[in-house]
């Protein structure tokens, strides 16, 4: 076995199994001196972090069964229609639903908000972005819309 290798399966060995050494918390992989991209990262270590970036999250719980949300992420605060955003997309998984991926992996940007559901909302949370996109000053002729909604599976 190649050193690569071995210190690869104690990477994942130690992450996890950290959880059951008494419920302390698992350090970052960055304390490992491993760095993930090439920028830094925030002083919250959250994509809030980015001059301009806007989040919106709400958390539904209802009785013992509903455990569901949604996030909206707004790249910046103009019109992002007009204002195209440099994107990229990387499926790591492979089995959710993600609309919108043809077109960004096609011309690299997005324009519109990105929305994070369940997975029984895509599409309507892919039709509030075209209606919220459509309803914009500037974008009264718009004949095309490419939301982009992620599924996150809510199942528990």
């Amino acid at each position: 076995m190649r050193v690569s290798h071995i210190f690869l399966l104690s990477f994942i060995l130690l992450f996890c199994f950290s959880n059951l050494f008494g419920g302390q918390e698992r350090p970052r992989v960055r304390e490992f001196g491993i760095k993930i991209g090439v920028l830094p990262p925030g002083p919250l270590n959250a994509i809030t972090d980015v001059s301009g970036v806007k989040v919106g999250q709400v958390t539904l719980i209802k009785g013992e069964s509903i455990r569901t949300g949604v996030t909206a992420i707004c790249p910046h605060g103009g019109n992002i229609y007009q204002e195209k955003v440099p994107a990229a997309i990387y499926v790591g998984n492979g089995y959710g639903k993600l609309t919108g991926i043809s077109q960004v992996n096609e011309l690299g940007n997005i324009e519109t908000p990105i929305i994070l559901t369940n997975t029984l909302s895509v599409p309507v949370a892919a039709e509030a972005l075209i209606e919220y996109t459509l309803a914009q000053p500037e974008n009264e002729k718009v004949g095309s819309v490419n939301p982009i909604v992620g599924e996150t599976n809510d199942g528990w």
